[in-house]
C-alpha cells in the first residue's frame, strides 16, 4: 500500500508480512518436513504417517534390542548415565552430518528453548537408561506405553488442550493396567526394585512435557529435526558430562568399558545410530499430526518391543502380564478410536439395546403370522 503527499515526490512504502514471514524470518516453506534428507512434503497424508510409523517401528525395535543387550553385560547395570553420555555424543554428532547435508544450516529455535529442551531429554532418556538397572526390560516399557497420561496432563496445562471422555477412559484403562502389570512384576521378577519405578516415572513426566514443548517449538519457529537434535542432544551431553565429572561417576565407567569396548562402545554406536534415525522420524511424526499421535505410535511399537523382549531374553513370566498388558492394548485403541471418531463409527449400548427391542418385536410378530 503506498501513501503519496501532493507536496512531495517523496512517499511511504507499507507491506503487510505474510503468515509465514510473521511467524519466523528464516521460514521458507512452513509444510516442509524432511527426514534423512527425505522430504515428506511432497507425499499425501496417509504416506507421510505410514512412512514415519515404518521408520519407528524399524529403527525402534532394532534399538530396543540393543538396549536390552548392552544392559545384559555382567557388570553394566551401573552405568546407566555414561551410556546416556556416549548416546547423546552419538546423536550429537549425526545431527552435525545431516544439518551440513541441508541447504539452510540457521538455528531457528531459540537457545534458550534448547537448553529447556536438553534438560528434558536428559532426565527422558537417562533416568530411562538406569532405570533398566532396577527393572525388568519389559516393566520398563511398559512403564513408557503409559506415557499417553503425563502428555495429556502436559497438554492441558503446557498448550490449554482439552480431551473427551474416550481420552480420560484411555488413560484410566492404560494406569490399571500398569499397575497391575508392575504388581505381577513385583511377585516374579527376582530384581524388583521401587527405585527403578520411580526412576521410569521421572522419566515419564519428562518425557511428557518434552514431547509438548518440541511441537510447540517446531511449529511457531519451523525448525528442522536436525537441527533439534543437534542443539538438544549437544547441550544435553554438556549436562551429563558436567554431571559424572561431579559425582566422580565418569572414571569407573570408562575403566569398565574400556576392558569390555566391543560390548559396550560397539553395541552403544549401533544402538544410537538405530535411535538416531527413529528419533528423527519421531519428531516428523510431531511436526506433521502432532504429539498425542506421535505418542500412540511409539506406544504400539513398545508393545511390541514386550514380545520379542521375551522371546530373545530368558526372564520369568505371569499370565498377569499378558491380561494387564490386553488392558493397556484397550487404552490404546481408545486413545485411537478418540481421534477417528468421525470416521470409525461403534454401536452405542443404547443403539444395541434397541436393535435388540426390534428384533425382538420382529420374532413375535412372525410367530403370531
Amino acid at each position: 500500500m503506498d501513501l503519496k503527499f501532493p507536496s512531495s515526490r517523496k512517499y511511504i512504502s507499507i507491506s503487510v508480512p505474510s503468515k509465514s514471514q510473521a511467524m519466523s524470518p528464516h521460514i521458507k516453506s512452513v509444510d516442509d518436513v524432511v527426514v534423512l534428507g527425505m522430504n515428506l512434503s511432497k507425499f499425501s497424508k496417509p504416506t507421510q504417517f505410514f512412512i514415519c510409523v515404518s521408520g519407528v517401528f524399524m529403527f525402534y525395535l532394532i534399538y530396543g534390542y540393543l538396549q536390552e543387550l548392552i544392559f545384559s553385560v555382567e557388570g553394566f547395570k551401573p552405568f546407566g548415565w555414561y551410556l546416556t553420555l556416549v548416546q547423546f555424543g552419538f546423536y550429537s554428532i549425526f545431527g552435525l552430518i545431516e544439518l551440513q547435508l541441508i541447504q539452510d544450516k540457521r538455528r531457528r529455535i531459540p537457545g534458550k528453548t534448547y537448553m529447556i529442551i536438553a534438560f528434558l531429554t536428559v532426565g527422558t532418556m537417562g533416568l530411562s537408561n538406569t532405570s533398566l538397572g532396577y527393572l525388568n526390560y519389559p516393566t520398563q516399557v511398559i512403564f513408557k506405553c503409559c506415557k499417553l497420561i503425563p502428555v495429556m496432563i502436559g497438554g492441558v496445562f503446557i498448550q490449554g488442550k482439552r480431551y473427551n471422555i474416550v481420552d480420560v477412559s484411555a488413560a484410566l484403562c492404560m494406569s490399571l493396567g500398569l499397575i497391575w502389570f508392575t504388581l505381577a512384576d513385583s511377585t516374579v521378577a527376582p530384581n524388583f526394585n521401587l527405585t527403578g519405578v520411580i526412576l521410569i516415572s521421572l522419566a515419564l513426566c519428562a518425557d511428557a512435557v518434552i514431547g509438548n514443548v518440541q511441537e510447540k517449538a517446531m511449529k511457531l519457529h519451523n525448525g528442522s529435526n536436525s537441527e533439534m537434535v543437534l542443539y538438544s542432544y549437544s547441550i544435553g551431553f554438556v549436562y551429563i558430562l558436567f554431571g559424572l565429572t561431579c559425582t566422580s561417576g565418569l572414571s569407573p565407567a570408562v575403566t569398565f568399558c574400556s576392558k569390555h569396548p566391543v560390548q559396550t562402545y560397539g553395541y552403544a554406536f549401533l544402538f544410537s545410530l538405530t535411535g538416531y534415525f527413529g528419533i528423527s522420524f519421531v519428531l516428523a511424526l510431531i511436526k506433521i499430526f502432532g504429539a498425542l499421535l506421535a505418542v500412540t505410535v511409539t506406544t504400539g511399537r513398545k508393545a511390541m518391543t514386550i514380545v520379542l523382549s521375551f522371546l530373545f531374553f530368558a526372564k520369568p513370566f505371569t499370565l498377569q502380564y499378558v491380561w494387564s498388558g490386553l488392558l493397556v492394548v484397550l487404552g490404546i485403541f481408545l486413545n485411537v478410536y478418540s481421534k477417528n471418531m468421525d470416521k470409525i463409527k461403534l454401536p452405542s449400548l443404547l443403539g444395541l439395546w434397541k436393535k435388540s427391542v426390534e428384533e425382538r418385536k420382529s420374532r413375535t410378530l412372525s410367530q403370531t403370522v
